[in-house]
């Protein structure tokens, strides 16, 4: 279908691209391309994640577009009703939308000749850590994932079954972090962000365009918030489409919330059922710029609403979905978001499935319709 060429609604959003610009480690023996330096990326090394002026362009997605092209699973979109729809985005590659920024993060890079031959480096024993894998593969380049000591081995085998070489280092994830970013600057690897970087924020922006484009009338959209790259890169196409966006967080894993409430990205505590997959403890800058619009509503929801929702998709529509992409139906369902939606066409993201589903077989329960 066509892309839409819906106008521009609610307050502007900036026209050009952030000014970014690659650095490659001393180690690396790739060859740097001819390109303009409008066209180059920025390692992860030269974004600053804390810059006040920092915020994602509607360009920014549009160059993400056109380097994921043929490479991501375009989103399946079905109805739940007359005027809901669900954004099956956990038919990604990897299970979750963090394909898109993976791809476009090591593409860019690709693209500029600042792709080392000694790969990428992340910290995440999670869905971020799959997609990166995943990307390395296919650009024939080696992934070092960093994860903590205590990581689940189903996921260790996943990443290892993407080809990554897994490094179990330290007691929590700031240690793997740590560790990461060491091996980035002694072996000349590019260091990726599992959220925080512009890159992986517009190409998760990518999916907004394609639901757009199947849903030209579109009024609101319902993601749900970890670290903020997916919401920074659906909030900044669906304003630029006069799109509300609806921002949904577990109330014990409140990072965007909070950082709008303080007007700046704060620590928070994580202990929410939905942790493993939005528990980051700050929010990025990028995130709380696309957050502070008048057509972006925060809301938080408890945990046993969460547990609800994705119990439901279960039991109405056989969809089984990890307690993130659930976060987002608990959030449509909740009182303050009623009023928001009522008359209007509505989608809810479903951004992954990387679950054991075994509780939802063994649960049955009596579901409220989606």
């Amino acid at each position: 279908m066509q892309a839409s060429t819906r106008p521009s609604g609610g307050a502007s959003i900036c026209a050009k691209t952030t000014n970014w610009t690659p650095t490659r480690s001393p180690r690396s023996s790739t060859k740097r391309c001819a390109s303009t330096a409008a066209e180059v990326p920025p390692s992860h090394g030269q974004w600053k994640s804390e810059a006040v002026d920092a915020q994602l362009s509607i360009a920014d997605v549009d160059a993400a577009s056109t380097r994921t092209a043929g490479a991501v699973r375009p989103v399946a979109v079905a109805a739940a009703d007359e005027s809901t729809f669900l954004a099956l985005e956990f038919l990604q590659h990897t299970g979750t939308f963090k394909a898109r920024g993976a791809w476009n993060f090591l593409r860019a890079h690709r693209d500029a000749g600042a792709l080392p031959v000694e790969g990428v480096t992340i910290a995440s024993g999670g869905n971020a850590g799959l997609a990166c894998a995943w990307a390395a593969a296919r650009h024939e380049v080696p992934a070092t994932v960093f994860v903590p000591a205590n990581a689940p081995r189903v996921k260790v085998d996943r990443l290892r079954g993407y080809g990554a070489d897994v490094r179990a280092v330290g007691a929590d994830y700031a240690e793997a972090v740590a560790a990461c970013q060491d091996f980035a600057a002694t072996s000349g690897a590019l260091l990726s962000h599992a959220y925080d970087h512009p890159l992986i924020a517009a190409g998760a922006g990518t999916l907004m365009q394609e639901i757009l484009g199947r849903l030209p009338d579109l009024d609101v959209v319902v993601v749900a918030v970890g670290g903020g790259g997916l919401f920074a890169g659906i909030a900044t196409v669906a304003g630029h489409h006069g799109v509300t966006t609806i921002a949904v967080e577990p109330e014990r894993c409140r990072a965007l919330n909070a950082a709008i409430e303080a007007g700046r990205p704060v620590d928070v505590t994580i202990d929410s059922v939905a942790a493993d997959s939005l528990g980051a403890r700050r929010a990025s800058m990028l995130a709380l710029r696309a957050a502070q619009r008048d057509d972006v509503h925060s809301v938080t929801v408890p945990d046993a609403d969460i547990v609800r929702a994705r119990q439901d998709l279960w039991e109405e529509r056989r969809i089984v979905v990890e307690h993130a992409a659930a976060t987002a139906l608990a959030g449509l369902r909740s009182p303050e978001v009623a009023h928001l939606v009522k008359g209007k066409t509505t989608c809810v993201i479903l951004c992954g499935a990387n679950t054991d589903p075994t509780d939802l077989v063994a649960t049955r329960v009596v579901g409220t319709p989606v």
